[in-house]
């Protein structure tokens, strides 16, 4: 058989319980719809399997599949339930999935009903399909990764493309701006689901430039597709050509707008290498800087390290790489390029060869045309992009949250280190740290978390991230059975000795139970609030560990994220700002807390919370033990009983608490 094509028999098995199923009397009906429910289930993998049960709905429903079910009346559903449905997992999910479905027959009337019900199951999917791009994209969030089975997203993947096939978009502008709005102002690294989102607009939707409702698409889709006066209507070949035959003027025109394009959304255009790579074969060299979009410091490093910035441009960029553009833009402006260690790194990786298993991952990674960039080409622009937008780092599909915060600490703090295993690894397939005076290799290490990598991630992070889950679970082997959170010597030994020493732990390893939860926070307070701490910010990212909750404020998992800095935001409240590696900073982790990513001072990349609700998350961090005692003192009552109570109503419920009093 076929992969991905129901067989005659499985058809067939299908339609003998459904004969079954309508002659089923009220005793038996419920035990042959959840078969006929479990048949469906197996289907749901392909868009096959989807466009099967489609054809079926109608009769379904004729039979009476909904009657006596939450899903029983469409009129009374509501699209913003359908992501937490999917999450609790069969029967729930394939009656969602066949709801869905259902829905799609209603607006393209495969079902027979009145032109208001076709028009409401229309904006019904309309919005289902807004609310849920994680599964339209592909790209689930962490709570949706931590509950949901391999088979359970493969289904709503599934599914979500088979609908997103069919219906129009036209009713969901405002949200669509919102989201590209949102996902572009964090700035990630990797583009492609702002540029699908881009490119699912351009294809469903027919935008008036006259309609105020229209523009904000139409210019997302311009930074894009037609980011100049110049690059209408032209191939960005024909566009080439057409650089030739333009005055100075016309040149500096071009150069103004494509910075412009690329600096409004973070966004790259293939006309924009085609540009940059024009004008640096002309020795343009002030356009250059011109086309980068640099400010007065990157301007200035640029004219100093001018002959290495355009070798970096002719030999790295190419229109089917123009993303990097903006990452070296970046480069320059935060001084990372003015390192001499830094220009001596990036220029020995221009003379490498890499190993044919990193190339493999690197292709495997590429979206676009293989061929036309080759792997090191690839390898070095996403090294750019992470060495100008070290918060813009995500951790794809993978359970990897360690080995992304590392690749973006390492970017912030320790560039050449980052450059160096880069090259180490692109080289050999192979990386070794040192730990507590041993070494550690990854080609001696046994498996790590992944066992099975989504290439879904920049060039960068596909060659090191296999190596760097493998080193840091053999870091947590060896550092287990000490009676503490192993945390405590691996994220030194990881990250590096500006790790603090001091480590806190609300969770006592011991006792298998939360321990002197207030003495925890108090440090915390002491270690990072302005008000506390003598007004002191903070100097490195600080490794902290956070339990993940639902939108219900239920216990999920454990997470590892950045805490950057602690200060108060344009309002005067005081804000923790955070980096969340999780591909997107926001999140609802219930009680009211949802991280922030915009208006509250952020800057690109960071996730931010109200100081009281992101410690109602933590359960480790890092400090310097010198400080700690001496400040823990100064942190009121009333605040600790605030965080402690968010804690025990959420995730503290799976624990036990103690109040013995710690020594920190």
């Amino acid at each position: 058989m076929q992969e991905g094509v129901i067989s005659i028999s499985n058809l067939e098995s299908f339609e003998e319980l459904f004969e079954s199923y309508k002659s089923a009397t009220v005793l038996t009906r419920g035990e042959k719809a959840q078969k006929i429910l479990g048949q469906l289930d197996t289907w749901c993998d392909t868009s096959e399997g989807i466009q099967q049960i489609y054809e079926r709905i109608p009769a379904l429903v004729e039979a009476g599949i909904f009657k006596g079910t939450p899903w029983e009346n469409p009129s009374r559903l509501v699209p913003l339930l359908v992501n937490g449905t999917y999450k609790s997992g069969h029967p729930n999910s394939t009656y969602e999935l066949l709801s869905e479905l259902r829905m799609l027959a209603l607006a393209r009337g495969e079902i027979q009903a009145s032109e208001s019900m076709k028009e409401e199951a229309e904006s019904y999917l309309q919005e289902a399909l807004v609310l849920n791009l994680e599964f339209v994209f592909k790209e689930p969030q962490e709570e949706t990764r931590l509950l949901m089975s391999e088979h359970e997203l493969t289904k709503v993947h599934s599914l979500f493309g088979f609908i997103s096939d069919q219906i129009q978009f036209s009713k969901v502008k405002a949200a669509l701006v919102e989201e590209l709005m949102l996902i572009c102002e964090q700035r990630p690294v990797v583009t492609e689901k702002q540029r699908r989102i881009i490119a699912l607009v351009k294809e469903k939707i027919e935008l008036d430039p006259n309609d105020p409702a229209d523009r904000d698409l139409l210019a997302f889709q311009r930074s894009i597709y037609r980011p100049t006066s110049g690059t209408v209507d032209r191939s960005f070949e024909a566009y080439e050509v057409y650089l030739g035959v333009l005055t100075e003027d016309q040149l500096v025109d071009e150069a103004e707008q494509m910075s412009e394009s690329m600096l409004a959304y973070g966004l790259v255009s293939t006309y924009h290498a085609s540009l940059l790579l024009f004008l640096v074969k002309q020795e343009h060299y002030e356009l250059v800087a011109q086309c980068l979009g640099l400010n007065e410091s990157g301007l200035a490093r640029f004219n100093e390290h001018k002959t290495f910035v355009c070798t970096i441009i002719a030999e790295v960029i190419h229109p089917y790489n123009a993303q990097c553009i903006f990452g070296l833009s970046k480069t320059l402006e935060n001084g990372v390029l003015s390192r001499t260690a830094v220009r001596a790194g990036l220029h020995n990786l221009l003379t490498i060869s890499l190993h044919p298993n990193v190339e493999e991952r690197i292709n495997k990674s590429i979206t676009g045309s293989i061929g036309e960039v080759s792997p090191k080409q690839y390898l070095i622009g996403a090294l750019l992009r992470i060495l100008g937008q070290p918060l813009g780092v995500g951790q794809g599909n993978n359970p990897t949250c360690q080995s992304a915060r590392g690749i973006s600490m390492w970017s912030q703090h320790a560039p050449a280190k980052l450059i160096h295993m880069v090259q180490a690894a692109a080289v050999h397939d192979d990386l070794s740290f040192r730990f507590e005076g041993s070494e550690i290799k990854y080609s001696e290490s046994a498996l790590g978390l992944v066992q099975k990598l989504d290439h879904q991630l920049d060039a960068v992070s596909v060659t090191l991230v296999p190596m760097l889950d493998k080193i840091y679970n053999e870091m947590m082997r060896r550092a287990s059975g000490r009676g503490e959170d192993p945390h405590k010597w691996v994220n030194p030994g990881l990250y590096g000795q500006w790790i603090q020493i001091g480590f806190a732990s609300a969770y006592d390893y011991l006792s298998n139970a939360i321990v002197d939860f207030d003495g925890f926070l108090r440090v915390f307070y002491g270690m990072c609030h302005p008000e506390y701490n003598g007004g002191h910010r903070l100097v490195y990212p600080n490794p902290v560990g956070i339990f993940i909750t639902s939108a219900k404020g239920e216990m999920l998992g454990f997470h590892a994220i950045s805490l950057l800095r602690v200060e108060k935001d344009p309002s005067g409240e005081v804000r923790a700002y955070f980096l969340n590696p999780n591909n997107e900073g926001r999140q609802n982790w219930g009680q009211g807390i949802t991280p922030s990513v915009y208006g509250n001072g952020e800057i690109h990349g960071e996730s931010s919370l109200p100081i009281h609700q992101f410690a109602a998350r933590i359960y480790a961090f890092h400090y310097n033990n010198l400080d700690a005692a001496s400040k823990m003192d100064k942190i009121p009552q009333t605040e600790i009983d605030t965080v402690k109570e968010l804690a025990k109503q959420s995730w503290g419920k799976s624990y036990t608490w103690l109040e013995i009093k710690k020594q920190w």
